[in-house]
């Protein structure tokens, strides 16, 4: 392994290193990256991460996605043991420095949001603290180099190995090198991949190629899923926080989704697409209730990713419960993001904002009540919880990236409870390195498609969807595995990228520690086999335990 020594570069530091040198390097800070990182230090290697926004964490901070996205059994099985020590650290971050009520306080399955999405929601910046407190003896100790506001931008590629990143820093335009044993691709658009010539396939694969019942007759790189700019708002009833008009508000108000099978009205309503059955769905919306309705009544979005619940804390903390707004109603999908020119990248995003914009300006002067009368002037978006000048998230949550060509793809014949005919389990993989749960679930898409959300069972995550098919020395550390437009709908997840990390870099550091590659610690039995006791043994589930009801 390499022991020379570098600097980690704080915000704000004036430390000006121009070349990095570690064991492995992290491109993307997110909670694949933020994994990769911690098991790589725990096992002893010097590390480089680089983030490209001032935030680590991805989708639980930056993109304002901290309402989780899981399964029903988290709390006991179905994830790596540094995963669920994560969310206990954020539950005991809220107990040491939260005004808490005594009830909130003694529950062990605490969410400071009560949200109804899943399990677990917080504040992000809650969970930005205890991921840098994490990260932060490391960084004391000089093994983690830290590299905020960077993107990688090029790369030193030799045959089939890469021996450098050069990263750009967005704020003073300088450029760093990164030189390392391994690089783990961690970014949230899969960027090391066209960078570093590896082979990667975007948008909708054929039914021909991958033999998917739900894949189309032909392929469509350009059919990706849609992101979405987050924003998170409180309600202040008798107060009047209207914004100003958007720009595109004429545009939003009246836009009617052409989407196959059709969209059941405008956008800018409390009636969607049901995601599994695609009839008109009602919805709800009522930022004074606090209590979730009957199972048979529409959803109250408000309550839906809600991550602070003014009944969790003491009386008189906080003026009102405040919710992330991550619904069908801000989904963009009038443009790509993956593999397009910066500027067409930051078009869309700008228009995805205005969207978002919208939607909170129609919430607040015309959106119909439930009681009567139209508006909910009292709701007021929170540009501190998103850490912007604008109050939206800091980078879009997106949901389908560049996707690795790798040794092993994961097809919906594979983790389709359907497509399985209806069998009790997923596929096997002798190889697996993880294991993860969650619908197959993909959004409407750029180039028309309507939700397709099917049923999918408790999956294994294979070690040949991280590796390559060519490329020695990288591997996928996020959403950007072996997995297809349809199976990337199971395997985004919170959950599930942390796992991807996590085991990206637990084979790396067994690739160091026994000189054996990891294509060599797949192909052969017995170095597999000493590479998943290892995991095991750092806590990463490699098979589901028996699953037990929520």
């Amino acid at each position: 392994m390499l022991r020379r020594s570098f600097l980690a570069l704080l915000p704000g530091s004036l430390a000006a290193a121009r070349q990095y040198k570690a064991d492995v390097a992290v491109i993307g800070g997110g909670l694949g990256g933020c994994a990769a990182a911690l098991a790589a230090l725990r096992h002893g290697l010097r590390v480089v991460m680089t983030e490209e926004t001032r935030w680590i964490g991805g989708q639980i901070t930056s993109q304002l996605v901290s309402a989780f996205d899981e399964h029903p059994w988290i709390e006991g099985s179905g994830g790596t043991r540094s995963y669920r020590d994560f969310r206990n650290a954020i539950r005991q971050h809220y107990r040491s420095y939260y005004p808490l009520t005594e009830a909130a306080r003694g529950r062990s399955n605490l969410s400071p949001g009560g949200g109804s999405v899943s399990n677990f929601q917080c504040d992000p910046r809650a969970a930005l603290q205890v991921l840098e407190g994490m990260l932060s003896p490391y960084m004391a100790s000089g093994r983690l180099a830290l590299l905020l506001r960077h993107r990688a931008v090029s790369a030193d590629v030799s045959g089939d190995r890469i021996r450098g990143v050069v990263t750009k820093d967005l704020d003073s335009g300088l450029s760093r090198t990164i030189e390392a044993a391994y690089f783990l691709d961690a970014t949230e658009l899969g960027d090391l991949l066209p960078l570093t010539k590896t082979e990667y396939v975007t948008g909708f694969e054929s039914r021909g190629e991958t033999g998917e019942p739900s894949a189309p007759e032909r392929a469509n790189p350009a059919n990706e899923q849609a992101f979405t700019m987050c924003f998170a708002a409180d309600y202040l009833e008798g107060e009047d926080h209207t914004i100003e008009k958007p720009r595109d508000y004429a545009f939003w108000r009246d836009y009617v989704p052409a989407l196959r099978p059709p969209w059941p009205g405008k956008l800018l309503s409390w009636t969607m697409s049901n995601p599994r059955t695609l009839e008109p769905r009602p919805m709800h919306f009522d930022p004074r209730e606090t209590k979730r309705g009957p199972a048979t009544a529409p959803l109250n979005l408000w309550l839906y990713r809600r991550i602070a619940a003014k009944e969790n804390f003491r009386a008189g903390e906080f003026a009102s419960d405040i919710s992330l707004i991550n619904w069908p109603q801000n989904d963009y999908w009038l443009g790509r993001i993956v593999d397009v020119p910066e500027a067409e990248f930051r078009k869309h995003v700008d228009a995805a904002k205005q969207l978002s914009f919208s939607l909170l300006y129609w919430m607040q002067t015309e959106a119909p009540r439930p009681s009567g009368g139209y508006g909910w002037k009292g709701l007021r978006l929170r540009p501190d919880i998103a850490g912007t000048e604008d109050g939206m998230a800091m980078y879009p949550y997106v949901r389908e990236a560049r996707r690795l060509r790798a040794e092993f793809t994961v097809k919906e014949q594979h983790v389709g409870a359907k497509a399985r005919g209806n069998m009790a389990e997923a596929e096997a993989f002798a190889d697996s390195v993880g294991v993860g749960s969650y619908r197959i679930d993909l959004h409407p898409t750029t180039t028309g498609d309507n939700y397709l959300d099917i049923s999918s069972l408790p999956f294994q995550i294979p070690l040949g969807a991280l590796l390559p098919r060519r490329v020695e020395n990288l591997l996928a550390a996020a959403k950007n595995l072996g997995v297809t437009h349809i199976t990337n709908g199971c395997y985004r997840l919170h959950p599930v990228e942390w796992n991807v990390g996590e085991a990206a870099a637990l084979t790396v550091a067994h690739a160091l520690r026994t000189g054996h590659a990891p294509r060599q610690l797949r192909a052969q039995k017995k170095l597999l086999a000493g590479l998943q006791q290892m995991m095991v043994e750092d806590g990463v589930e490699i098979v589901w335990r028996r699953l037990t009801t929520r």
